[in-house]
């Protein structure tokens, strides 16, 4: 008689909403897949957006004020990670313990997988101490950039990164970045494991219902941006170029450089230049479509990030992408295989480049056809869910936590650190 395997209780702790912003779609996708293996039982500790999941428990993060690393288009007044005070960084933190120890005595999770190294971290780190829960750590650039400017982050996350059982890194070039800030002894740990997409929402043809006639695009050349419209996304630069392309440009997000962005294509007289705004999950059939009907997608970014969701999407919509050399993107794109390279702060580059997919049919489809055969090879959730339940079977442990005959001492620990935190 085969043995029942037990399920694993896996819980995420994930400092964003998630959906409109990278790191949340990672934590949304990978926990949907991994439910739907039926070895894992995912849940979240989220900030609660505006949409829920089926099948999917989210348990509220609390906080005391919006706060982000760069911004996120569902809060539109927030705080930066940066530039808090250390009383703010303190209250930000009693409200994170407090969400998560609700979170851990309700679930009873054998393991804890938290995304960001940032105050999240810490507080794993503490449920670690009381509780003897495992617990993993995804890295994304934003929180290596947020210790970077504000050293206040470091020695607390350096603590908990040693007492972590995996640090996974979303792209190579994260790897070293992340190295570089929270120090080189962490190399035997951290490992690269990248984000991913479920193929089935990205099937190989799709039918355009919405956008072609409520955008009047019918017969014309399509590019596209998607994403956050930060200084860091480089969008300027595709704007500056919107002269000399010879197609419609689409720019689909929010962001604080929105409003200038829009200014300049104004005092440019720029007439093929169109802002949509963020298109949260009730717009989502209209966002793929745009994907699909675009005829190129342009990531212009200008500093070094991990490789963005937004691009693999792309690809997997057999679009041809044309990405600045930066960060994570070129182990992803091979220039002139699956798509094209330029340089950063180009718009002349952006231009060329642009123009040589619109204007060649025959290039722009066998990138696409390579594009999509990348993401199936590399980056489906259904490979990279296997990686993760291999690690929570290995860290699990077992029921034999904490939780379940929690000593009086050590619910008088959780005050004790929770009024510690504070004063």
């Amino acid at each position: 008689m085969n043995k029942k395997i037990p399920i694993k209780k896996v819980l995420f702790l994930q400092t964003f909403p998630l959906w409109g912003c990278g790191s949340g779609t990672h934590t949304r996708e990978l926990a949907f897949q991994l439910n739907h293996t039926k070895k894992v039982n995912a849940t979240i500790v989220c900030p609660e957006g505006k949409e829920k999941i089926a099948g999917l428990k989210i348990y509220p993060l609390d906080l005391p004020f919006p706060v982000v690393f760069n911004g996120h288009p569902e809060w539109p007044v927030y705080r930066k990670y940066k530039d808090l005070s250390p009383k703010e960084i303190a209250e930000v933190c009693r409200f994170f313990l407090n969400s998560v120890v609700r979170a851990v005595e309700d679930f009873q999770p054998d393991v804890l997988h938290v995304q960001h190294t940032s105050i999240l971290l810490w507080v794993a780190n503490v449920i670690k101490s009381l509780y003897n829960i495992n617990f993993i750590v995804t890295v994304h650039g934003t929180g290596i950039m947020a210790a970077q400017e504000n050293k206040i982050y470091i020695n607390l996350t350096q603590d908990a990164l040693r007492k972590a059982k995996e640090i996974i890194v979303v792209s190579q070039y994260t790897k070293n970045k992340f190295l570089e800030i929270f120090g080189k002894d962490l190399i035997k740990k951290a490992k690269v494991i990248p984000g991913g997409i479920h193929l089935e929402n990205f099937p190989l043809q799709k039918e355009i219902k919405i956008i072609n006639k409520k955008y009047n695009l019918e017969g014309k050349k399509i590019v596209l941006f998607t994403g956050r419209i930060t200084t860091e996304k480089g969008v300027f630069y595709l704007i500056k170029a919107a002269k000399s392309i010879k197609g419609e440009v689409f720019i689909i997000g929010d962001g604080p450089e929105k409003q200038n962005l829009e200014d300049l294509s104004r005092k440019l007289k720029l007439e093929n230049v169109h802002f949509l705004g963020y298109m949260g999950n009730e717009r989502r059939e209209e966002f793929v479509e745009f994907y699909y009907r675009a005829d190129v997608f342009v990531a212009p970014s200008v500093c070094d990030e991990a490789l963005g969701l937004v691009i693999l999407e792309a690809m997997a919509c057999k679009t041809p992408v044309i990405a600045t050399r930066k960060g994570g993107v070129p182990s992803v794109i091979k220039d002139k295989v699956n798509g094209l390279l330029i340089r950063p702060k180009n718009p002349q580059e952006i231009a060329k480049a642009c123009n040589k997919v619109l204007l060649n049919e025959t290039l722009g489809a066998k990138m696409a056809e390579a594009a999509r055969v990348t993401v199936e090879k590399k980056f489906t959730w259904e490979k990279i869910g296997q990686r993760y339940l291999r690690m929570y079977k290995k860290h699990a442990l077992n029921g034999k936590n904490g939780i379940k005959n929690t000593p009086p001492q050590t619910q008088n620990s959780t005050q004790n650190v929770n009024s510690s935190i504070v004063n």
